[in-house]
């Protein structure tokens, strides 16, 4: 059977050799544990964009004959001296939010493909499971200048308005932390909120995620290179970062070097741990390096015994 992104008519490049395979009984695997993930983890507490009656206060509208006159909101009715009707929301449909960082250390990659290909395939992946049975997708991507968002759309449109919207979204050096503060604004309903990113640069996005994390169920998926951890012996390299364009030339001959960046990155990654662990966020890193899906289907197994 053709993967989906097969089906999509996504043209591969060994440059850009996209997620790799995506099968549908893989995708059904990950619908499957992500279903149960989300009925235990919220436990009907989540709430849907569709108006009808519930429990949490969407909207008050101005009253239209047919409405059921036990919803007329009287404080308002008496304050504009217009009948007013209140609109709930209807439970048991569930809001995904999909942060994507588009931004240029995401084109980096030296192992089966970039670090882009897998945030792909993990939006893919998950998209697909999160727009089963009515429930909507909605994403904010940031790279270059502002986040570019599509609010929350429900099936299949939903997900290819969602690919559509990644090819669109340039790279740059655009900021995680205006991300999320833009889905904070846009996320009005409780939702299961999750990040895509490598998460490199300076925390500065720690105090927004901390408060998204406060309103909604979130996980970050950093996607990560194997050379980010270690320089493997090659000679000479030139190094530069995609994001300032900055350049440094090393030799990855010296065993010294190649030991303090080590160090270094081992440092920079308990210090990304600890700022997700604080933040409450759960934490799943993918690799560049051989199957994503697997360890994604994993994490979202475990949290669901622990749920």
């Amino acid at each position: 059977m053709k993967s989906l992104m097969e089906a999509l008519g996504r043209e591969r490049t060994e440059a850009e050799p996209g997620p790799g395979p995506l099968t549908a009984e893989s995708l059904r695997a990950l619908e499957l544990s992500i279903g149960r993930r989300v009925d235990g983890m919220l436990a009907g507490d989540y709430r849907s964009a569709f108006a009808g009656i519930g429990s949490e206060l969407f909207q008050v509208r101005p009253y239209e004959p047919g409405d059921d006159v036990r919803r007329i909101e009287w404080n308002v009715t008496a304050r504009t001296g217009q009948t007013h009707v209140r609109v709930e929301l209807a439970e048991r449909v569930l809001v995904t939010w999909i942060v994507y960082d588009a931004s240029a250390s995401m084109r980096f990659g030296t192992a089966d493909r970039r670090k882009a290909d897998v945030a792909e395939g993990v939006v893919l992946a998950v998209g697909s499971a999160a727009t089963r049975r009515g429930n909507r997708l909605g994403l904010v991507a940031f790279g270059h200048d502002e986040p570019k968002f599509r609010r929350p759309r429900q099936g299949r449109r939903a997900l290819l308005l969602t690919l559509d919207a990644l090819r669109d979204a340039p790279a740059g050096d655009g900021k995680l932390s205006e991300a999320l503060r833009l889905v904070d604004a846009l996320a009005v309903q409780r939702s299961l909120v999750i990040v895509v990113s490598d998460f490199r640069g300076q925390h500065d996005w720690r105090m927004p995620l901390l408060r998204l994390a406060g309103r909604h169920p979130t996980v970050a998926v950093e996607v990560r290179d194997p050379r980010e951890q270690e320089l493997a012996d090659v000679g000479e390299l030139r190094l530069v970062d995609p994001e300032t364009g900055r350049q440094l030339r090393v030799d990855t001959s010296d065993r010294r070097l190649r030991e303090r960046f080590a160090a270094a990155a081992a440092i920079e990654r308990r210090a990304l741990v600890a700022a997700l662990a604080s933040a409450g966020v759960r934490h799943v890193p993918l690799s560049t390096e051989g199957d994503w899906l697997r360890p994604l289907a994993a994490f979202l197994r475990r949290k669901e015994r622990a749920a």
